[in-house]
């Protein structure tokens, strides 16, 4: 996933109904119908919804008979998640920098950290 795209999913999953709409897609594949049913919102306002998702990469629609339903697309979440866990590691590798430097220079910080 390139970074305009990585982009455009985390600000599709900004919105708090985008990412129940996510959840939903998580448990099984839905129509945009079947998606507005919990909603107090408008069929148009949820596949607007599922359309922001599509352009994010996010969900792809397929003709099943007279059905489109959505589908999640759970490798373009597995490159959010990379992304994420990359500066997550970079993170705590610092805060283990960090803590070490403080065990070399104060000896109260070690006891601090083990609670005694």
């Amino acid at each position: 996933m390139g970074v305009e795209q990585l982009d455009r999913a985390f600000a599709a999953l900004a919105d708090p109904t985008r990412r129940g709409l996510v959840a939903r897609l998580a448990v099984s594949d839905a129509t945009v119908g079947e998606l507005a049913e919990p909603y107090d919102m408008s069929f148009q306002a949820i596949s607007k919804h599922v359309k922001v998702l599509e352009e994010a990469g996010l969900v792809t629609r397929s003709r099943d008979a007279q059905r489109r339903p959505v589908h999640l697309r759970a490798e373009a979440l597995d490159s959010m998640t990379a992304w994420i866990e990359r500066y997550r590691r970079e993170a705590e590798e610092r805060y283990s920098r960090l803590d070490d430097l403080l065990d070399r220079t104060d000896p109260k910080h070690t006891r601090e950290k083990d609670g005694t």
